[in-house]
């Protein structure tokens, strides 16, 4: 049987939807301890005195520390590396805020008591005098002259300049164009809010660290607290991570409550936990996003795209977290012009520190923000210039392969032209005069939105896999990519199932444990089925090598006359002198049915070395209904082609497109982080002040898989993870302009946003 492309319902789904599941909340450990955080609530302020007395002689309280208290440990790192011009300036972040606080939430105490509510109770206790600074919330604004500075050692709140390209042939480009548009935009902040919040138990025995934490990423946050933290051998940092409620990629980084709760497990000798809640995610949990950008695209006389030009002021937030610089320099240039032939194109970012929330790596992580930019160019540059929107994208779209994009990647693959002409078809675009003037008849306007992406998959380059034949007859597969939500304990069976000819059930899915799985890259860049299922694909392929070595010795015949299909290890001239897999696998175990030279076993790890980026692409389209009364946009059809290459589950890969797209038209439509410009308080500090997007804001949505499968990896996979979220946003804003019969609307595409522009062009 084949497994690889079949819908194969997710195994995990079976205890998620019986109350099966194992998180972080779920555990408790005997002499367990409880933790509690109490947090600055001034964006910014001088800490000018902190009495915990009463806090320390408080009912259950064991223990309150300061920042004096942890002096002695490293600083959080960043561990992105970005070439910048001129030094990257990346100032001390310590666990607990050092004399001074710098965005509403900063950790300034940490109390460890017996019980949840002692803790709390012990932090009321806690008296902290401030002397308020000024602050500043805008990337932007702080930038400008005479802006309140964050730190003294980052003169003008700017961390680093990224510059990528030949600005040299961008203003040749431009010289020769005969058409230029310009835009302004924001790519607003968000706050990610995944259904489990943060949280971890911290244990110390036998001279080891052990966390237990909600996380997407555990080698790398080991090897962090390791190697900058605790300054102690990695082996000594013991990291796991059950099942996990979402993540998104900021559950990858370092977070001060992990190393204050490891600090205090050793100090006290007993496990401390903790658990974020809701309102705490919203001010302490990296967000997302927040670029402003101004960009500009030149084109000839016929349409065709000549130069790029855009100039980035990206938010950091008042600390650079461990993934935060990537997100607007690395990760956005490897997909800066998306699916289209662009000559010249250059990039300008200039990076601020301001009194918010730290920025990490959120989904899709720059590529969002890059293909947003440059598809509001085309429709801006066919609206001012008097092209059709959807021919200029084909016009325009790469059609040779492979072909080098102006900043350094190559596209191996695709059919961006067809991806556009399949979802034409796909969302009935020749009916949408007919649905339009009924909307009209309804006293309401209708917009159809075309818009195109291209993902850069591939995440961090590398990655481990291990085949383990256990005692119990089960197969054990050990990743170091690492699920959130994606169905890795379903598709990564699939894959091997299909490769070793057995049945699903035989395979035990191991991840998430750095004692279990030496090396890994987690999850994030839709990196899991390019990077593990290439490393996994590899490791099955030396199992069957050496099988096939000890099969033939069994067999009594050479080597090169045995293979391996369908389970079976075969001589190939006598088909009935045959051994199954778990036979040669059992038989393996003793060396005296070993060829000279083999170690015992059929177990295989393989680390493989693979620094190869995919390209999922592909075309979506939207129709909104817009009130123009009230301005309330209603999102009736969404169509969606993708090319992902091979599939390897189409029923979880449409799931994870769904996601993307839910997550998209929440950017789009409602999700607004909103700090005060003056206080630097979070405004937008609940679910009651910020809007995530529901079933209903959700159409049925029209998913259609079609692709070329990549040779980057021997799978034939690009990825999916990300295409959703990286997609929605500029179809959504696409279709409202279109409605509105505007240039641009910033997101969210509230209805008071949406009100205004209409008030506005009516003049």
């Amino acid at each position: 049987m084949t497994f690889i492309g079949q819908s194969t319902r997710r195994y995990e789904d079976t205890r998620f939807l019986t109350g099966q599941g194992r998180f972080v909340e779920d555990v408790n450990e005997a002499g367990q301890t409880w933790a509690h955080v109490v947090r600055s609530p001034h964006a910014h302020a001088v800490i000018t005195r902190i009495d915990t007395a009463a806090a320390r002689t408080a009912p259950g309280v064991l223990a309150v520390y300061t920042h004096d208290d942890i002096a002695d440990l490293g600083h959080l790192p960043c561990g992105a590396q970005v070439a910048t011009v001129g030094p990257m300036l990346i100032p001390p972040r310590p666990a607990l805020a050092n004399g001074r606080v710098r965005h509403v939430g900063d950790p300034v105490v940490f109390i460890v008591a017996e019980t949840a509510n002692a803790a709390r109770d012990a932090a009321e206790l806690v008296a902290i005098d401030y002397d308020i600074l000024p602050s500043v919330v805008d990337g932007p604004a702080a930038l400008q002259p005479g802006a309140p500075l964050l730190w003294d050692e980052v003169p003008n709140n700017q961390s680093f300049r990224f510059m990528k390209g030949d600005p040299d042939a961008v203003k040749a480009a431009f010289a020769a164009a005969a058409h230029v548009v310009e835009i302004e935009l924001i790519n607003n902040r968000l706050i990610i809010a995944p259904t489990e919040t943060r949280a971890a138990i911290a244990r110390y025995d036998n001279g080891t660290h052990h966390l237990f934490l909600t996380a997407a990423g555990v080698h790398g946050i080991r090897n962090q607290l390791a190697d900058s933290i605790f300054r102690v051998p990695r082996d000594k940092v013991h990291v796991v991570a059950p099942d996990v409620g979402g993540g998104f990629g900021i559950k990858n980084c370092v977070y001060p409550e992990w190393v204050l709760q490891m600090v205090a497990a050793q100090r006290l000798g007993r496990p401390v936990k903790w658990v974020e809640d809701r309102a705490e995610d919203f001010i302490s949990t990296a967000q997302g996003r927040d670029n402003a950008t101004r960009a500009r695209l030149a084109l000839d006389a016929d349409g065709r795209f000549l130069g790029l030009d855009v100039h980035t002021i990206a938010n950091l937030g008042a600390y650079m977290s461990g993934g935060g610089p990537g997100s607007s320099t690395n990760a956005p240039s490897a997909a800066m012009g998306g699916g289209y032939v662009i000559p010249a194109i250059a990039m300008d970012v200039r990076a601020a520190f301001t009194n918010t929330v730290p920025i990490d790596a959120y989904r899709g992580a720059g590529k969002p923000e890059a293909n947003y930019l440059i598809e509001r160019l085309i429709d801006l540059a066919a609206r001012r210039c008097g092209f059709d929107p959807t021919d200029l994208r084909r016009r325009n779209a790469i059609a040779t392969f492979p072909y080098p994009k102006a900043l350094g990647t190559t596209v191996d693959c695709g059919r961006f032209a067809l991806n556009i002409d399949d979802a034409l078809v796909a969302a009935d675009t020749a009916g949408f005069p007919a649905r339009k003037a009924a909307s009209e008849a309804r006293g309401l306007r209708r917009g159809l939105g075309v818009a195109c992406f291209i993902e850069t998959a591939r995440g961090s380059p590398n990655e481990g896999a291990e085949v383990r034949f256990q005692q119990d007859g089960k197969v054990a597969l050990l990743i170091g990519t690492q699920s959130n939500g994606q169905g890795h304990e379903t598709s990564y069976p699939q894959i091997a199932a299909d490769l070793l000819g057995l049945p699903m059930e035989a395979f035990h899915y191991i991840q998430a444990d750095t004692a279990e799985i030496p090396n890994g890259n987690g999850h994030g860049g839709a990196r899991s089925m390019h990077m593990g299922g290439a490393a996994l694909h590899r490791a099955i392929g030396m199992v069957i090598a050496k099988g096939t070595r000890i099969a033939a010795r069994l067999l009594q015949a050479e080597p090169e006359q045995v293979e391996f299909t369908n389970g079976r290890f075969i001589v190939r001239a006598i088909p009935e002198r045959s051994m199954d897999l778990m036979a040669v696998a059992v038989a393996a175990r003793d060396p005296v049915n070993l060829p000279d030279g083999m170690d015992p076993g059929l177990d295989t790890y393989i680390w493989n070395e693979l620094d190869i980026i995919t390209f999922p692409n592909g075309c979506h389209i939207a129709e909104v209904e817009v009130d123009p009364d009230t301005g309330a946009v209603r999102l009736d059809r969404y169509t969606a082609v993708d090319d992902f290459g091979t599939i390897i589950n189409p029923l979880l890969t449409i799931g994870q497109v769904q996601g993307g797209v839910a997550q998209g038209i929440g950017q789009a439509m409602l999700e607004h982080t909103v700090y005060d410009p003056e206080s630097g308080q979070l405004l937008s500090g609940s679910l009651m002040d910020y809007a995530l997007p529901r079933a209903d804001d959700l159409p049925d949505l029209n998913i259609t898989l079609t692709g070329v499968p990549t040779n980057a990896n021997p799978l034939g996979v690009k990825g999916s993870g990300q295409a959703g979220a990286i997609a929605a946003p500029q179809t959504i804003i696409s279709a409202i302009t279109n409605a509105l019969d505007i240039d641009h609307i910033d997101m969210p595409a509230t209805p008071e946003r949406v009100w205004r522009a209409i008030r506005a062009r009516a003049g």
